[in-house]
């Protein structure tokens, strides 16, 4: 190698440095707002760069269709796949038709009655998070969005076939945890995962909303602290300008990393799967003595 190209490769690296540290230095209030940003990718538009040929499915056989959990089947590097997730619109129209990424009971069954679907059909499932939490509504409660949520984390976790999810923005509360009790985690670098919003931590610990900033600070929600837990098993960065998130490359880096974290779990059987979840799952918190 030159000395001119010996320059170049430390020159890269150094920058590759200077970012990693960067990253490592931002705050969780900016990962928050980042993870909040009306600038990044929506989950459709995941789904519709990741998984060719797609087909959604509607309807949750009992009630009625929810807009803001989307689902269906497709391919995903040549194999048939289930695909989940939680949908935001583009505009405020198409928010208040899908709730913000919020969803009923219905969105939760619906991803009840695909998962079910995947293992009948020995298909893997991709999961997909960007959620506030679950819809606080009085008929969304009314209609048992308390078991809803429960009877999704109890279908995930006992799927005879691979899961890997993913978190593309927001994950919180309930609403994201329907979606995470699968095989692998992997976060996007700027993505974030906690037990509720920070507003509503700082409304319940301190009776004021406006101090979310604080609860964030605390709460030990970003992709950093969630691996640090053991729940994320591989962040994603992300590019330096959020709109560089829409180019292909991009999404072929999101591709390559469910790729590499559901390989290996297609050489396993159901009852492998079944019991190598579970341990994953009760190790949840084990590093700080909380499991």
């Amino acid at each position: 190698m030159s000395p001119k190209e010996d320059k170049r490769r430390e020159a890269e690296i150094n920058a590759i440095s200077e970012a990693a540290e960067k990253a490592a230095q931002q705050n969780a209030v900016e990962r928050v707002m980042k993870a909040r940003s009306k600038e990044r990718p929506v989950v459709i538009e995941y789904i519709n760069n990741i998984i060719d040929d797609a087909m959604y499915l509607a309807g949750d056989r009992c009630f009625a269709e929810d807009e803001s959990v989307t689902g269906g089947i497709g391919l995903f590097k040549g194999i048939p796949v289930t695909f989940i997730g939680h949908r935001k619109g583009r505009d405020l129209e198409e928010n208040i038709k899908c709730r913000f990424g919020m969803p009923d009971p219905e969105g939760y069954r619906k991803a009840i009655r695909l998962m079910k679907q995947a293992a009948k059909f020995e298909r893997p499932v991709i999961a997909f998070v960007d959620t506030p939490g679950a819809y606080p509504g009085k008929e969304a409660e009314e209609r048992g969005q308390g078991q809803a949520i429960a009877e999704c984390i109890k279908t995930m976790s006992r799927l005879p076939v691979p899961v890997v999810t993913v978190f593309t923005g927001e994950g919180g509360s309930g609403g994201a945890l329907a979606f995470a009790s699968g095989d692998r985690l992997i976060m996007l670098e700027n993505s974030i995962f906690s037990i509720l919003s920070p507003e509503g931590f700082a409304s319940i610990l301190w009776h004021d909303a406006e101090r979310w900033q604080e609860a964030a600070k605390v709460m030990r929600l970003t992709a950093e602290d969630i691996k640090d837990l053991g729940v994320c098993d591989e962040i994603v960065p992300e590019p330096a300008e959020t709109s560089q998130m829409h180019e292909r490359r991009f999404f072929d880096t999101v591709a390559d990393a469910i790729w590499r974290n559901l390989r290996p779990l297609l050489m396993k059987d159901g009852g492998e799967l079944v019991r190598d979840r579970y341990l994953k799952l009760r190790k949840t918190g084990s590093k700080y003595g909380r499991n």
